[in-house]
């Protein structure tokens, strides 16, 4: 059985008296000791499908309407608040994408991992600050004795990173979703914080579910790869399969915008349009408005899944190099 099982998810926003479907009846699982990549331009609902599976939604205009989120053999729409806050942070737990807002400036370092600590293990603040030093210890942020008395504000980006991915760690969680890691980060910085994050999981076994706009970040980290547009996913496969031999033109057009260091170009590709606003309809294919090889039917009719392989999924009408 699948650590994390998510089947026909479906998220709205109620704005205007109406429901505005943002996600739309997502599949997928991940496997103990493996990485799942979820990867898309920003209004895609990569984040808010983070926010759903850690219950982060609750009290807000954003509803899931449809599917079911099991943890660990658990429905974790169906558990008590109590229940959801024993196992968020505790048994799976988030880095947030930007750590400046997502940790509190009034407060040391130290002292917000201390109470992520405290709140899910019965240990002293004694107890909890040597764990904590442990952790800023693992992450490799120097001095730990030292930094552990610092505020946010006293931190480089990398550094903040950092003590976010400590206090996601906190407890040993099975399973660890980062969202958007490294974003604000300078790609030397990146490039430890994605080797800090497989090293743990080595050590660890936990499940990631990374989520990225970053197609390059993906392949480097990632088993298998979810591609999201517009709140469906439009292509899924093993990350090596995904990258040899792509089949929908939105995957193309990411791959294609990614800079090659040894090639000189005077301008970089890109997908012509953008992501169609929330609430705004679009009959047929979401990315026909922007795709070079639409035909008459994309605009007409919303494909269906499509199975190239046995674990490579598409939804196109119209799938690159295939013959269907």
């Amino acid at each position: 059985m699948a650590l994390l099982e998510v089947s026909n998810l479906s998220i709205a926003v109620a704005a205007g008296g109406k429901l505005l479907p943002v996600v739309q009846g997502i599949s997928f699982q991940v496997e103990a000791g493996k990485t799942l990549g979820i990867v898309g331009e920003s209004g895609c609902g990569k984040s808010l499908t983070s926010l759903a599976i850690m219950g982060l939604l609750e009290g807000s205009q954003v509803r899931i309407i449809g599917g079911t989120i099991h943890f660990n053999g658990q429905n974790m729409l169906t558990l008590s608040d109590k229940k959801r806050r024993e196992i968020m942070g505790a048994e799976m737990a988030m880095i947030f994408q930007e750590p400046m807002t997502s940790l509190n400036p009034v407060y040391r370092v130290g002292d917000q991992i201390i109470e992520a600590i405290r709140q899910h293990k019965k240990q002293t603040k004694q107890q909890a600050r040597a764990r904590a030093i442990e952790l800023l210890t693992l992450v490799r942020i120097p001095d730990a004795e030292k930094r552990i008395e610092s505020y946010p504000h006293q931190l480089s980006g990398g550094m903040r990173q950092r003590v976010m991915i400590a206090m996601a760690l906190a407890c040993d969680p099975k399973l660890l979703i980062a969202d958007e890691p490294t974003t604000a980060l300078d790609v030397t910085v990146q490039a430890r914080i994605l080797e800090l994050l497989k090293e743990l999981q080595q050590q660890t076994g936990m499940a990631i579910v990374l989520i990225s706009h970053d197609l390059g970040v993906i392949a480097e980290t990632c088993d298998s790869v979810a591609v999201m547009y517009r709140g469906k996913f439009v292509e899924v496969a093993p990350s090596a399969e995904l990258f040899s031999t792509v089949a929908h033109p939105y995957t193309s057009g990411l791959l294609s915008s990614i800079p090659v260091s040894d090639h000189e170009i005077d301008r970089l590709d890109a997908i012509p349009g953008r992501v169609p606003m929330l609430g705004e309809d679009v009959i047929g294919c979401a990315f026909h408005p922007r795709c070079n090889l639409a035909q008459e039917c994309c605009s007409l009719k919303d494909p269906e899944e499509v199975s190239l392989t046995q674990t490579h999924f598409t939804r196109c009408h119209f799938p690159i190099g295939s013959n269907l």
